[in-house]
């Protein structure tokens, strides 16, 4: 039996089935990390011993028939700026290189509750800072379809580790794109859900109001699934949706499901941008797949879609310096040798470790919020935030679901984004309205172009990821049917 050849769906009913062992499941996995020829790079740490462990104790349930858990065998990656208790969590920083947290992230918990097997932390932009994992500390993600490419970011890591065979499963964070970036980069259905629905208690926030944590995998029902499992309340995170538990709770991946009567908008100011020639091939033939699929297409106007990407790095920055000041070098992490009073000690700490995308972030956040730019940038960004969000509501009045392309660009050679180029800050500019509003979004691959992926983005209407995921299964359909 080829186990990297399963499906996530595939290995847990095969476990169930006593067909094969939890053992062999996560040594085949880690085997396939250690043996890494390409030096991929999608892991920080890896948990060996501690997933070993898990899936003895797993095949122990198994033998004695005891219920398993939704997750049951499944080898999962974890982003590493999510908590894990006893297990590093670095967020991509040297500042953070030695830090153990004492707790697990509410969605470790989950995971663990349903028997999921952690292989380890995986690779991200330090703090979450970036689109292509070339900001870490640790080195460069490389893209498993194409070696001397990124694999996006900044949860490049998690998305590399599902794409190469490393996890059957991974979790990472998503700001501005920062999940359907990569998953599009790498080939992978990537799902980032309305703000509050998985919690991001334990989960270190890079801009508060805009982090949401999202999920990948190889293809919809693995991804849906993963999703459904990591949705549910968390009293202990405050931006908690109290209904999360309902908004799944008739989702059946069996269902034949077509887009009959479903109405599909695409934002003109969509088509405007600057985008691959490539790219928009492949865009234009998936909303060919969805017309054929019963879908009614239909182009709108959404004009404050233009200001998204300035209001973001606005707002994310300056949300960021906020955040980043509890690394001060004193409650935890690195320290400093070199000072001789307190404001040395904070300043050489951060000096010494921050890298150089972690300092441009912080110093322009930093300045944003000072004295007469507080009012001219950051709070008219907030208001700007606001007319974007109602853009979305007038559309989602008359539409169900929103198209685009995920990505302007197919993924770029490693070097490109730590040359500091503008099209480094346009990567996102599909993804990040969504985020603004706080809306669920799928990217879903659409073709390759030269050999690359590209994905096409589904966007829904708060709280409705259950016509986002059947929408995503259609299209998936037509794309294997060669409709």
């Amino acid at each position: 039996m080829e186990i990297l050849k399963l499906t996530a769906l595939e290995i847990r009913e095969k476990l169930i089935n006593k067909e094969i062992t939890a053992l062999e499941i996560t040594e085949t996995y880690l085997d396939e990390i250690k043996k890494d020829k390409n030096s991929l790079n999608a892991y920080i740490t890896l948990d060996e011993e501690g997933a070993i462990s898990s899936a003895k104790k797993l095949d122990e349930k198994v033998k004695n028939g005891k219920k398993l858990g939704k997750l049951a065998g499944l080898p999962i990656g974890i982003k590493d700026n999510i908590s894990t208790k006893g297990l590093k969590t670095t967020c991509g920083s040297e500042f953070l290189k030695d830090y153990i947290p004492p707790f697990n992230a509410s969605l470790i918990k989950t995971i663990k509750e349903e028997d999921g097997i952690i292989l380890g932390k995986n690779n991200l932009d330090e703090f979450a800072m970036g689109s292509s994992t070339e900001s870490s500390y640790y080195g460069v993600t490389r893209n498993p379809l194409a070696i001397d490419k990124v694999a996006g970011g900044s949860s490049g890591g998690s998305a590399a580790s599902v794409a190469g065979n490393q996890a059957i499963l991974s979790v990472g964070t998503d700001t501005g794109g920062s999940v359907r970036q990569p998953a599009s980069f790498c080939n992978l259905v990537g799902i980032k859900p309305t703000y509050g629905t998985i919690s991001k208690f334990g989960v270190v926030p890079m801009a508060n109001s805009m982090d949401q944590v999202g999920v990948f995998g190889r293809n919809v029902k693995d991804a849906a699934m993963f999703l459904d499992v990591l949705m549910k309340y968390d009293k202990n995170d405050s931006t908690s949706y109290m209904d999360t538990g309902k908004i799944l709770r008739n989702l059946d991946l069996n269902e034949e499901v077509d887009l009959k009567g479903v109405k599909i908008g695409i934002p003109r100011e969509f088509l405007k941008w600057e985008c691959d020639e490539g790219i928009k091939l492949r865009f234009r033939e998936g909303i060919e797949i969805l017309k054929s699929l019963g879908a009614e297409i239909h182009e709108l106007d959404m004009p404050y879609l233009e200001y998204g990407n300035a209001c973001y790095h606005v707002l994310s920055t300056a949300e960021a310096s906020s955040n980043l000041a509890r690394f001060d070098g004193i409650r935890y992490g690195h320290r400093t040798e070199n000072y001789e009073d307190l404001d040395e000690l904070y300043t050489n700490s951060r000096t010494e470790t921050f890298g150089f995308e972690a300092k441009r972030r912080i110093t322009f956040g930093t300045y944003l919020l000072t004295g007469e730019e507080r009012e001219k940038y950051y709070i008219k960004s907030l208001k700007v935030r606001r007319l974007i969000k109602e853009d979305f509501e007038r559309a989602f009045k008359e539409y169900d679901l929103l198209v685009s392309p995920t990505t302007p660009n197919l993924p770029y050679d490693i070097g490109i984004e730590s040359n500091g180029t503008k099209s480094m800050y346009d990567g996102d500019k599909f993804t990040i309205p969504v985020n603004l509003a706080g809306l669920p979004a799928i990217t879903v691959p659409s073709g390759k172009v030269d050999g690359l992926p590209t994905g096409i983005q589904i966007i829904g209407n708060m709280y409705d990821e259950m016509s986002l995921i059947k929408a995503a299964l259609a299209f998936e359909g037509g794309i294997k049917n060669g409709i």
